[in-house]
């Protein structure tokens, strides 16, 4: 069996101040990732058991670097949401695990990812996605760059809360979020995203109602992107 990775949106619930511990969900159950698979409750059941049995939890790492860890799971188990857990990083011991505890702290580092094999699994007959039931967990890294765009969801509407504009990119992870396809999300934003920028009294200085009417769109949208939880 492969070894593969899933990037989930990192919900993080509790940071401690200096001892390196924190706390959240580690993989959230029914979002889908780039590579089209989506994990369903109970798939973690049976590795965690195995995990227990063993008196050893999978590895904390850097980036899915095997000669890279920089602390321990303290916690793990699957509720109705998704995968819990709780880590430590080891603060005095490893600089590595300094540097990333400074960028959990600032916000720079957003994702988890687990790696591991699958045992079970089946494709969804309506929409195609490859549907992980039964997951053979090895370990879970901090990562910089989650290839699931929904981990940066919670910044964007930070941003928008605060009259800033994100990203292209971010913005389409939200609008997947909210149930747009990613091809109707980046042919929004390649059309459009520009008009973001735009007041819509200079268009209608320019007397283009097409690019006003565009603006008042986005903008409508950024409204919606607002009201997401």
């Amino acid at each position: 069996m492969k070894t593969e990775c899933f990037d989930s949106p990192f919900e993080l619930k509790f940071l401690s101040s200096d001892t390196g511990v924190f706390e959240g969900y580690a993989s959230v159950f029914g979002v889908t990732d780039n590579a089209g698979d989506i994990i369903r409750p109970g798939a973690f059941a049976k590795s965690l058991r195995q995990t227990r049995a063993d008196e050893r939890l999978p590895p904390l790492l850097w980036q899915h670097d095997p000669a890279q860890p920089i602390g321990a799971w303290l916690d793990m188990r699957e509720d109705s949401h998704g995968l819990f857990v709780k880590g430590q990083l080891f603060l005095n011991d490893i600089a590595l695990a300094r540097e990333a505890w400074t960028l959990l702290k600032e916000n720079v580092v957003t994702g988890l990812s687990i790696g591991y094999r699958v045992r079970g699994s089946h494709r969804d007959a309506k929409d195609g996605l490859r549907v992980l039931t039964d997951i053979e967990l090895l370990e879970i890294s901090m990562v910089t760059f989650p290839a699931n765009e929904f981990a940066r969801i919670r910044r964007v509407k930070s941003q928008l809360a605060a009259g800033d504009v994100p990203s292209a990119r971010d913005c389409e992870a939200v609008l997947r979020e909210a149930g747009f396809s990613r091809k109707r999300a980046k042919g929004l934003l390649s059309h459009g995203y520009k008009a973001l920028l735009t007041d819509p009294r200079e268009a209608d200085d320019q007397n283009d109602a097409d690019t006003g009417e565009l603006v008042a769109m986005v903008q409508g949208l950024a409204a919606a992107i607002r009201t997401l939880t």
